[in-house]
């Protein structure tokens, strides 16, 4: 599970924007997870939640918004999100797309004390 990597990533990044910021604990992490980002939410909390003991996130609420996969037509120019993986425009039925977002996963906001 590559979930417990990224958790390790994400509670190092947040050690260095409390030392960065002179805080001592992280009161909340919230973060943005695309569909297509190849992470499954509920292993990434169950791992977060696991792995946040001892560490300045320990007491932290943690936040997931999920990301919609968001697309732009390149023959008619439309921005859409998809409610499933179809890959086409709901407008004009090309699957000529550029995703735009839906395929990262970010640290969305650190709230410090």
């Amino acid at each position: 599970m590559h979930e417990y990597s990224i958790v390790q990533s994400l509670l190092d990044q947040c050690e260095e924007n409390v030392k960065a910021n002179n805080s001592t604990k992280v009161l909340r992490v919230v973060v943005k997870i695309g569909v297509m980002s190849g992470v499954e939410p509920d292993l990434l909390k169950t791992a977060f939640d696991t792995f946040k003991e001892g560490t300045i996130c320990e007491d932290c609420e943690y936040i997931q918004n999920i990301q919609k996969i968001k697309i732009k037509c390149l023959d008619c120019d439309t921005t859409s999100e998809l409610e499933k993986s179809d890959y086409a425009c709901p407008k004009c039925k090309s699957v000529e797309l550029d995703v735009i977002d839906g395929e990262d996963l970010m640290l969305m906001q650190l709230e410090l004390e």
